[in-house]
């Protein structure tokens, strides 16, 4: 069977980037990525978090998102789920909108690749203790082969992305810079 990738590219949204040290670099080697998958015929799959006006989707059972409810109060969402525009879709590029952490969650991704005949994710993302960890393990748990670019993610702490594209993804998915994806 041959092995259909696809590139994700992750949160990488206007309402997200900006709370990233050192953004720059990773936007950086994000779009090194694109341009290489472009080049390839890759499928570049752009997935955002984001919600109705008022984000009516948000569960005050739900930990990680009812805190941050307020932060959604008064903001446009348009604008808050925008891709960032360093990474910007290109006309006929998907962009998947979810509703909680993991790329799966509350999407119609899995049915994207299943159309696409995806069985290989090259992931980036922010962060990689968000968006990054919970799709390698949802996307691990059904099967997908996975490639994580270790410098095309980022996360507000340094240490927690050492730590899981060292010592934790590495047991799900194949971790690699950008350049080392780019040249393979």
């Amino acid at each position: 069977m041959e092995n259909k990738t696809a590139l994700l590219v992750m949160d990488m949204q206007a309402g997200i980037v900006p709370r990233l040290p050192d953004a720059t670099s990773v936007l950086n080697n994000a779009g090194k990525a694109i341009a290489a998958a472009r080049s390839k015929n890759i499928p570049v799959i752009y997935v955002v978090v984001g919600f109705r006006q008022g984000a009516p989707e948000i569960s005050p059972n739900n930990k990680t998102f009812s805190q941050g409810k307020v932060m959604f109060e008064g903001i446009n969402m348009q604008e808050f789920m925008a891709v960032h525009p360093d990474v910007a879709p290109q006309e006929g590029e998907l962009i998947v909108t979810k509703r909680r952490v993991s790329a799966f969650a509350g999407s119609d991704l899995e049915l994207v690749l299943r159309s696409f005949g995806i069985s290989h994710m090259v992931l980036t993302g922010i962060a990689t203790s968000g968006v990054v960890l919970s799709t390698v393990r949802e996307a691990s748990d059904k099967d997908y082969q996975l490639t994580v670019l270790a410098d095309a993610c980022g996360d507000g702490d340094e240490e927690v992305h050492r730590v899981l594209v060292e010592k934790i993804f590495p047991r799900q998915a194949d971790v690699l810079t950008t350049d080392e994806w780019v040249k393979a």
